[in-house]
């Protein structure tokens, strides 16, 4: 495959990646060819995490920081020391002919660091994940979502909401990139406790699961330098392969699920409707 002058050499385009929907690498190409304009502008300069599923999401997969040796060297990349030791080069998907390579690859998800290549320091959002237990009704799941808003408007801080694909939500605050991960995880832990006090019947801040007691945990442990979170517009592995994907607040209603839009259906939607995170970075929020 030629895309953008570049040659891809597509391998075992047949095989089927999600078996009870029989979704082959060639569905997962396709989707990522037609995406490309809606989830570069979400990844573009960030470092990310590639979680790839060779044979299937039903067999072994793992999760890759370090870009491989035989990547092409048209490949944007980005040479990061480790805050231990060493260096970790990360693989930066810029453009659509990068993103067919990693669907090459068999990655599904994207997981994307807080921060860009030139300000690793320093993130641009802050991000809520809000986790429910197992068998947890969703409803509870958008109170959540809703009463965070209602706590963000009395901050004056604009907020942008989006289904993970998975199991829960995710809440982003979009900010000037003038407070280190220190500053936004100290800023962020407040904002969930004060959440939580509030509610402390439905909501929790407990890390470990044995102790949140049923209750939606308002997760704010990815504000910390080094950690990613799933980017908008990607896949996540379960069957019909959903969409991790941005919606608008109105949407939060007893339809929606976490996993309500997937490879079939997104399309449709994005025809109907404008991108809702378009424009988030447009107004970045001051959190001092």
């Amino acid at each position: 495959m030629k895309i953008n002058n570049k040659n891809i050499n597509i391998k075992n385009e047949n095989k089927i990646i999600f078996p009870k929907s029989n979704i082959s690498k060639k569905d997962l190409i396709n989707y990522f060819l037609k995406i490309s304009n809606y989830i570069i502008p979400h990844i573009e300069n960030r470092p990310l995490t590639m979680h790839r599923f060779p044979n299937g999401i039903n067999d072994i997969n793992f999760y890759e920081k370090q870009i491989p040796s035989y990547f092409p060297s048209w490949f944007d990349r980005v040479d990061i020391k480790n805050k231990d030791k060493g260096h970790t080069i990360y693989p930066l998907c810029n453009n659509k002919h990068s993103l067919v390579y990693l669907a090459n690859q068999a990655c599904i998800s994207q997981h994307i660091w807080l921060s860009k290549k030139d300000s690793l320091d320093y993130p641009d959002k802050i991000i809520f994940d809000l986790d429910p237990p197992e068998n947890k009704d969703f409803n509870l799941v958008i109170k959540a979502a809703k009463d965070l808003k209602t706590l963000l408007d009395y901050k004056k801080l604009s907020a942008y909401v989006m289904t993970t694909g998975s199991k829960g939500l995710h809440i982003v605050v979009p900010i000037i990139q003038e407070y280190d991960f220190e500053e936004t995880r100290h800023f962020s832990k407040n904002i969930a406790k004060e959440l939580v006090e509030k509610n402390s019947d439905l909501y929790t801040i407990e890390q470990r699961k044995d102790k949140r007691n049923n209750k939606i945990f308002i997760d704010y442990l990815r504000n910390s330098y080094g950690q990613t979170s799933i980017a908008p517009y990607s896949i996540r592995d379960k069957d019909n392969a959903p969409i991790a994907t941005p919606i608008d607040w109105d949407e939060l209603d007893t339809t929606l699920s976490a996993t309500k839009y997937n490879i079939s259906n997104i399309f449709r939607r994005l025809g109907q409707k404008d991108d809702p995170w378009k424009n988030i970075y447009k107004v970045k929020n001051k959190i001092k």
